[in-house]
């Protein structure tokens, strides 16, 4: 008997479910996907196009920077090859670990198995995006509908009481539509309203969700004809001052985007950055990406894109072994929503779908698959939410000390912030086994932390750290940028405006 999924969702969520479920049914022959996508279907022309004319309301962070990791571009690249020849022929760029090394490193670099899978899938969201849909829809049994707007779930209630979920209903070309499945997947992302529903209907889900602390900024670039990128050794690509974040993340077709993370207690900043004038001031400031956002570098092709209500949030649909609805699955942000600054949402609704496909493929009563998913998806990602959640809340008493003068760090916050800077980040600048393990924790191939839990690893980190600054000098990186009163004077901004609200707040 054919197995009817509907995905609610075009997404990246929704199209990862299609692209692991639509594999697993071209083994098997007995499943069909309808997908729903409230927005309207990707226009024609090219990467241009979509960047310039999709309208997406549905996903907030679309136009935002993104850069894809290597847990996602393995998972692409075994079952779907021929989706990442097409990336690669529409403009998308694989960063791959030799790129990645520090010029000390890259004289002696001697490739090692392993090191092809370390590879950053990189280009504007709209792109990958569009290449997906465009590839998705020519699997067979795959049916996507666009302007598909779902007003509601399709429940019932079984005679234990348990709550199942049979579809959805809503709006299809201005008549009232039902769809009806044998498993509904909700790839709605941070909005959708699929939880509550179920709520109401009667269903206990449980949720865990905290503030990031930061809001986002994104400006998009493209390089001036005949002009080439700058060399990366001007600078750090990357940055984190406290005060500010700070990202160059390299796109398709001569295109880059910028984004800036501003932490919530820095009003005064937030305030100003969205315009771009004092966007382009601030990247002006940061070697690392001065010269790209220089007039004779690039252009800007957008404005300053805003991003706010960053929290993390795990929903649980399963307590105590007992799943709270039947024929149901959350994917993606509706499920597992982290600080986008990590770059792993995306990987996570990959690795979701994965163990989705797999589950389906083991158990077929609703109960033990509800189960089953549930387990592995913490099993998974639980490591990597933890760590993800205790650098936000690290970052958050970063940000809100460096506007404090009063503040001085405990020894023991002294001692832990030097193992770090003068440490971990010299000892994998100059070894490249630890830059190797390093960069394995950091495209989720190996759980987080692993690598210097490791004592060969451990051992040779202290052996760095132990050398001491005056030894260890040449080592260090340029200085990122100005400090914050140095960056705040350059953009004629006042530095001591959030330093008097935090001590009158108290």
């Amino acid at each position: 008997m054919t197995e009817k999924v509907l995905v609610i969702g075009a997404g990246m969520a929704g199209l990862c479910c299609a692209l692991t479920l639509a594999s697993q049914s071209q083994e098997s022959g007995d499943r069909e996907l309808l997908i729903l996508e409230k927005d309207s279907a990707p226009p024609e022309g090219g990467a241009d196009a979509a960047f310039f004319d999709w309208n997406r309301r549905g996903v907030g962070q679309l136009r935002h920077s993104h850069a894809f990791l290597a847990r996602l571009r393995t998972i692409i690249k075994r079952r779907h090859p021929v989706l990442l020849a097409q990336l690669l022929e529409a403009g998308c760029r694989e960063i791959g670990f030799a790129d990645m090394l520090p010029d000390a490193l890259k004289a002696d670099y001697v490739a090692e198995e392993g090191d092809g899978d370390m590879a950053v899938l990189t280009s504007r969201r709209t792109t990958l995006e569009w290449v997906m849909r465009r590839y998705v829809e020519t699997l067979p049994g795959v049916t996507i509908l666009s302007e598909a707007v779902v007003q509601g779930l399709l429940t019932e209630k079984g005679a234990n009481g348990q709550l199942k979920v049979l579809g959805a209903q809503g709006e299809l070309a201005g008549a009232a539509t039902e769809w009806r499945a044998d498993i509904t997947l909700d790839a709605q992302g941070r909005n959708s309203q699929a939880p509550d529903q179920l709520r109401e209907a009667g269903a206990t889900i449980a949720e865990t969700a905290e503030d990031c602390g930061i809001l986002y900024y994104t400006r998009h670039y493209r390089l001036l004809p005949g002009v080439d990128e700058p060399p990366r050794s001007r600078g750090a690509g990357t940055g984190d001052m406290g005060f500010i974040k700070y990202g160059l993340f390299p796109g398709d077709n001569g295109c880059f985007s910028i984004t800036l993370a501003v932490p919530e207690v820095e009003m005064q900043m937030r305030q100003h950055v969205v315009q771009p004038e004092v966007f382009d001031g601030v990247c002006a400031q940061f070697p690392g990406i001065a010269a790209w956002t220089d007039p004779a570098t690039a252009e800007p092709i957008s404005k300053v894109f805003g991003m706010g209500d960053l929290r993390s949030r795990w929903r649980a649909f399963v307590a105590e072994d007992q799943p709270a609805i039947l024929g149901f699955f959350a994917v993606g942000d509706s499920l597992v929503r982290t600080n986008p600054l990590y770059g792993r949402g995306c990987s996570f609704a990959a690795v979701e779908a994965d163990i989705l496909a797999q589950v389906l493929e083991h158990a077929a009563e609703p109960a033990a698959r509800a189960r089953l998913y549930d387990v592995r998806v913490r099993e998974e990602l639980t490591p990597y939410f933890n760590s993800m959640r205790d650098q936000d809340r690290s970052a958050i008493r970063r940000a809100r000390n460096i506007l404090n003068p009063a503040y001085s760090p405990k020894l023991r916050a002294k001692v832990m912030q030097s193992f770090l800077d003068d440490g971990i980040r010299i000892a994998m600048r100059s070894e490249i086994d630890l830059l190797r393990a390093g960069l394995r924790d950091f495209h989720m191939l190996e759980p987080p932390g692993k690598w210097l839990r490791k004592p060969s690893n451990a051992a040779k980190v202290i052996k760095w750290w132990s050398r001491g600054k005056k030894r260890n000098a040449d080592l260090y990186p340029p200085p990122a940028g100005p400090d914050r009163s140095a960056l705040m004077a350059a953009l004629g901004l006042d530095a001591s405006a959030d330093i008097v609200r935090l001590q009158e707040a108290g």
